[in-house]
């Protein structure tokens, strides 16, 4: 594609119509439509048992009034997106932060931070106990207290300030014990028991949980600067946990980052139209990994990310066109002898099967040079090459490798 042609594109690609009002209250109108639908698929995808509500950064340094500043995330200024996602980063909701959000009706009112997370949790299904974890932007009793009344339990850290009546050890007094020293309470409010550990590292945290407290407590490994030797520490079983499955969000906005699509345009919502392209990506490719786990597929069998994200992109622009190529994987005859010889040294890549096999302009031509054939298990050195492949293959009447290259 030229570059013309490209900037073309990028020029008048709409999701909504400019000449309609309806709905231009909505400051995400532009791209409202493409958020809706990938939510709408998000939903219906399979969830595992723990999960996790979390702050997603956009990067964007142009000018939207949508942008925010947050400068404990690794890129500090761009456009938020609240997200509820499993342990191994499958996203399920979002929610583009747009500023002050009306509660929906039916839906209790918790606060701001609390309302978030009782929308993003709407497709979890009530009273399967399900596990939720957040941080304390999100944390309130009155929220720990709605999702128990939903059947899912929840565990999130909470500042002292929304603990009302808790007596807890101050920090003072939990330094003082030393590292690893840890305070609990307990209170039932109407059918739910709230559970509140306060515990003492190198500073201080609070959690609270409506289904698991401080047992059983477990020990691990810190580093002692004054002494400077490893130690054993307490620590309790709901920091654990919390500790375990509350990277969810922080995986996925990672794998986004490894190979973020950098296209530079001065529409606000460019930058949110690309950001869900590469989010559909990696969610496609943690739903291929979650497969082979259970198909109980080698780790070095799988496909990594990058050729996962280049094999998309070759195959949307190659297949069924002409003059294209790109590299293979295993599913048929040809790609998998070329596997096994693959396997047993270095070899160069063939056209994956969607392009290989697509009967589209693969027309043979005469070079000058004689090449290796590129069927495995031919020993051929032909002149004719197929033009989209851009492979030599032997095509005589003793040996039509060419034929079999292109239909096996």
């Amino acid at each position: 594609m030229s570059l013309n042609r490209w900037e073309a594109i990028k020029k008048t690609v709409h999701f909504s119509d400019n000449d309609q009002q309806q709905g231009k209250d909505d400051p995400l109108y532009k791209v409202r439509p493409l958020v809706s639908h990938l939510t709408t698929k998000f939903n219906k995808i399979p969830m595992v048992e723990k999960l996790a509500v979390d702050e997603q950064m956009v990067p964007f340094k142009g000018k939207s009034r949508l942008k925010v500043y947050l400068p404990s995330k690794p890129k500090k200024g761009g456009y938020k997106i609240l997200v509820l996602a499993g342990l191994d980063g499958v996203p399920h909701n979002l929610e583009v932060y747009t500023g002050k959000v009306a509660q929906p009706r039916g839906m209790k009112d918790v606060g701001a931070s609390g309302n978030v997370v009782l929308r993003l949790v709407q497709p979890v299904p009530i009273h399967q106990h399900y596990k939720l974890f957040f941080d304390n932007w999100f944390t309130g009793v009155p929220l720990v207290l709605a999702l128990a009344e939903q059947g899912i339990d929840c565990t999130g850290t909470i500042p002292s300030n929304r603990l009302p009546g808790a007596t807890l050890k101050s920090d003072g007094e939990l330094k003082r014990e030393g590292r690893g020293s840890f305070d609990q309470q307990a209170a039932k409010v109407r059918e739910t028991t709230l559970r509140v550990v306060r515990w003492h590292d190198n500073r201080s945290v609070t959690l609270i949980s409506n289904y698991m407290g401080s047992s059983p407590a477990t020990e691990v490994s810190r580093w002692d600067r004054k002494k400077k030797v490893y130690v054993q520490v307490k620590r309790p079983a709901i920091v654990t946990e919390y500790n375990k499955n509350m990277g969810g969000v922080d995986l996925l906005d990672s794998l986004i980052a490894l190979y973020r699509s950098k296209i530079r345009s001065k529409k606000w919502y460019h930058r949110i139209m690309f950001h869900m392209l590469d989010m559909t990506v990696v969610t496609a490719w943690l739903l291929y990994r979650r497969e082979c786990v259970s198909c109980e597929m080698r780790a070095d069998e799988q496909m990594r990310l990058y050729s996962f994200k280049s094999y998309i992109a070759e195959g949307l622009c190659k297949s069924g066109k002409s003059l294209e190529r790109r590299k293979g994987r295993p599913s048929s005859t040809v790609s998998m002898e070329f596997e096994a010889k693959r396997q047993r040294g270095h070899t160069a890549p063939i056209p994956v099967a969607d392009v290989r096999l697509d009967a589209t302009a693969h027309w043979s031509i005469m070079t000058e040079k004689k090449g290796r054939c590129k069927l495995p298990g031919c020993t051929g050195t032909p002149k004719v090459m197929c033009r989209k492949c851009n492979v030599h293959l032997c095509f005589t009447a003793t040996n039509n490798c060419f034929l079999r290259f292109h239909t096996e």
